[in-house]
């Protein structure tokens, strides 16, 4: 009975917590990282940019269809940006909630 108590506490709490520095290469993989959401923070602005023109031609030229993609990609272009400059906040967050949960 007492092995039975034992095993139903490691399925609640197994005791494993985030830590830094257990593995080599943290760092190397933090600026891979860093450098993959600079990649698509850049891509996102370009993606705005060509999504403005788009947008701005369709409208001076009377292209409906033109007008409403480039107003569809400006949307999706931004929405990315703020997704990827508040990555490191939106995983804090979730992973503090996820420390709460008992």
């Amino acid at each position: 009975m007492k092995l039975i108590q034992h095993v139903q506490y490691l399925a609640y709490n197994p005791g494993v917590t985030p830590k830094g520095g257990g593995l080599p290469g943290i760092n190397v993989l933090k600026n891979v990282i860093g450098s993959i959401n600079l990649f698509g923070i850049i891509a996102a602005v370009g993606a705005l940019v060509i999504s403005a023109v788009v947008w701005a031609w369709g409208h001076h030229s009377g292209g409906h269809q033109a007008e409403a993609n480039g107003k569809k990609g400006t949307v999706v272009a931004a929405r990315c940006a703020l997704l990827l400059g508040a990555a490191n906040g939106i995983v804090a967050f979730f992973s503090a909630m996820g420390t709460q949960v008992h």
